[in-house]
């Protein structure tokens, strides 16, 4: 991260502090006369592009609350920095900090907290020094703007806060409401003893307490004021003694080196106060509201122009990067599986010709005995066999408790041809596959010379077995009841003990 510089302005001296990684480094001091100004501009020789923010710690800060009707964009801008021309007569280092909306039956407002110095002169050269080295101007701001960061980070979440600390310039208190700056002030301070300084803080801030309840800044049967001492390097139990809580300010005293951990600031120069600590907030985390114009801080745009478009092209990159890592891992994955594959189709050639060695010689070639085991397979595939039909002939017998069946001769061959003994054929053209089966048997529980009654059974079962795709091709009864023939049988003859015979043919074409 590049190194930042931070000129810290106050009404004597001021300090050019370095800021990165965390870390607060003395860079020069300069006097707030000419002399300082001319050594600020022999400093930036050679600096051209350099960060630098400006951090004002000085009393002659104003500030004034105002109403605006709430408004947006071009409009409110118009209409802000028309009550700022109002207020002060240099507009240069002016603010305009938003205090939240204001709701009454008739309109809406916006309140705006009016900041800016009594003598803006003093930064005028310092700021063309700056401008004149092609420097980048991030902001100009002060410690106030700075101290509601401060408060936060110091635990402050009650509605109100005060934040007092002791910075080079001297005694600094803030006070903060509903995570905003409402009023500042800087006493000026000399040497003191801890248990004087320490006293002095309690005085000056149950004066400053008092004089906002003067303001109606705070309400009069209110909760004590939540007040944040940040004491200086080794001096905690002096301002805890002396700073006593009651009903109007309930104290919390941070030491120095704890609020600097809960900013991040892990080395600062030898001597400095609790300024470090806006130091380090205004290089780290600076606030939106600043007083430098748009057109002072305009290299500062483009910077941060240029830097988001080279964060985006680094993150393209990266992107890029990975999804052409993802790729290559995705070919090499494949590469990885082909050349598997390649390596078992070797095996298994390498291990179908071991096989193949083991055959015996033959007069043909094993490529021919691979196309002949496969067409005997397609063979068999498509062979029937009778088990279809025994299935449908045991169905229909379930119906016929009295048949009783001898034998069933299957046999798979072409429609229309018989055996010898079969005088008609099946139904179908001639050369067209069929499955044909007779069953022979017997008529029991049936007296022998019912005649009519045989033969009525004897149709009914051929007629239950022609079903399910299957033709009757001939019935066989145990005598001839035609008009041509001749009454035969052993119905009405003398009684030879057996059951009248019969015999039923069906066929069935294969599709």
């Amino acid at each position: 991260m590049a190194a930042r510089y931070l000129l810290y302005f106050t009404a004597e001296d001021h300090h050019l502090y370095t800021s990165s990684g965390g870390r607060l480094e003395l860079e020069a001091k300069f006097s707030g006369d000419d002399l300082g100004v001319t050594a600020f501009r022999e400093y930036l020789r050679g600096r051209r592009g350099a960060l630098f923010a400006v951090l004002a710690d000085l009393a002659g800060e104003d500030f004034h609350e105002e109403q605006v009707p709430f408004l947006r964009g071009g409009d409110r801008e118009a209409v802000v920095q028309r009550r700022l021309a109002q207020r002060y007569r240099d507009t240069r280092l002016a603010a305009a900090l938003s205090l939240g909306q204001v709701t009454t039956p008739q309109r809406r407002n916006e309140r705006l907290l009016l900041a800016s110095f009594t003598n803006t002169q003093q930064f005028a050269p310092w700021l063309d020094a700056l401008e004149e080295s092609g420097a980048r101007l991030a902001g100009v701001y002060s410690v106030p703007l700075l101290a509601p960061a401060l408060a936060a980070r110091l635990g402050a979440r009650g509605p109100r806060a005060l934040v007092v600390s002791a910075n080079r310039a001297g005694l600094r208190q803030c006070f903060v409401e509903g995570g905003r700056l409402r009023f500042a002030r800087l006493e000026r301070t000399v040497e003191m003893v801890p248990q004087a300084l320490a006293l002095f803080v309690r005085s000056e801030t149950l004066r400053l307490v008092q004089y906002l309840g003067t303001l109606r800044a705070l309400p009069r049967d209110g909760a004590p004021l939540q007040a944040f001492v940040v004491a200086p390097p080794g001096q905690r139990a002096e301002f805890e003694h002396a700073l006593v809580s009651d009903a109007r300010v309930q104290f919390h005293t941070v030491d120095a080196a704890q609020a600097q951990h809960t900013v991040k600031l892990r080395q600062a120069p030898e001597g400095t106060g609790a300024e470090a600590l806006y130091l380090s907030l205004a290089a780290r985390k600076p606030p939106r509201e600043q007083f430098a114009s748009s057109a002072e801080r305009r290299r500062y745009f483009v910077w941060q122009l240029q830097r988001g478009i080279v964060a985006a092209g680094a993150l393209g990159f990266v992107v890029c990067a990975l999804v052409g890592g993802a790729r290559w891992l995705e070919v090499m994955d494949v590469g990885n599986r082909a050349a598997a594959q390649q390596r078992e189709a070797k095996l298994a050639a390498e291990q179908y010709q071991r096989i193949t060695s083991t055959f015996p010689v033959t007069e043909t070639t094993t490529e021919n005995l691979r196309v002949a085991v496969l067409e005997f397979r397609r063979i068999a595939e498509r062979s029937l066999a009778p088990e279809a039909a025994f299935v449908h002939v045991s169905r229909v017998l379930e119906q016929f408790p009295q048949m009783e069946v001898d034998a069933i001769n299957w046999r798979l061959g072409r429609a229309g041809e018989q055996r010898e003994e079969a005088p008609a054929a099946a139904p179908g053209p001639q050369g067209e596959q069929a499955v044909q089966f007779a069953i022979s048997g017997r008529v029991n529980a049936t007296q022998r010379n019912d005649y009519r009654g045989i033969t009525g059974q004897v149709q009914s079962f051929a007629n239950a077995l022609a079903s399910s795709g299957y033709q009757l091709a001939r019935t066989q009864l145990p005598f001839d009841v035609t008009s041509e023939g001749t009454l035969t049988g052993d119905i009405g003859g003398v009684d030879s003990g057996e059951a009248p015979r019969f015999t039923i043919t069906l066929s069935r074409r294969l599709q």
